[in-house]
This record gives C-alpha cells, sequence and structure tokens, in this order.
C-alpha cells in the first residue's frame, strides 16, 4: 500500500531567506576560479527556482544552473548522549562567464 507523502505548500520565500550563507572550502574556492560554480546553504524548503532568483537579486548575477543536495545531519555524541546535528540543503550555482561573486 502506498504511503500518503503531503506536498509541500507553495511558500513565497524572500531571497534573503532562501540563502542562509556561503560555503567558503578548499573544495568550494577551487570550483569557483575554474567553473564559476559557488555553493550556498539554503532554506530547505527552496526549490532551484528559488535559489536562481534569489542570487540574481541578491548579486545582480546571471545564473546558468543550479544543482540542489539535501544532507543528512551527521552522529555526535556529548559524553553519554547520543545525537544528531541538523539537516541542511546545499545548492550549488554555475554563472554565466561574464559575472564573478566577491565573497571575501
Amino acid at each position: 500500500m502506498p504511503r500518503h507523502i503531503p506536498q509541500a505548500t507553495s511558500i513565497i520565500l524572500e531571497p534573503h531567506q532562501v540563502i542562509l550563507k556561503p560555503l567558503v572550502t578548499e573544495k568550494g574556492m577551487h570550483r569557483s576560479t575554474r567553473n564559476n560554480a559557488y555553493a550556498f546553504e539554503i532554506n530547505r524548503l527552496a526549490t532551484k527556482q528559488d535559489v536562481k532568483r534569489a542570487i540574481e537579486e541578491l548579486f545582480e548575477v546571471r545564473v546558468l544552473k543550479v544543482h540542489t543536495q539535501n544532507r543528512k545531519g551527521k552522529p555526535r555524541r556529548t559524553k553519554m548522549h547520543l545525537g544528531y546535528t541538523k539537516d541542511w540543503k546545499k545548492a550549488i550555482v554555475t554563472l554565466d562567464d561574464e559575472h564573478r561573486i566577491e565573497l571575501f
């Protein structure tokens, strides 16, 4: 018997609610210089279209592609208690060759 999966209601997010923070890592810096692609932590309710609209409005650039990933939380332990970090969503945004985002 198939399980009922609730559909997400269409919530309209403002651009500053979609993009939570840029992910500044070695791999991300390499990706930005070589492929003109940048990684961001985004709201879990945001869609690819929301991310594209938010990046174009906040940074005034032209977005070619958006890839999203749902990341699972990692197990963490404090003395006798076992817990997990929160699940989060990641977006990798590829820009047009003419545009750049200065993170520093």
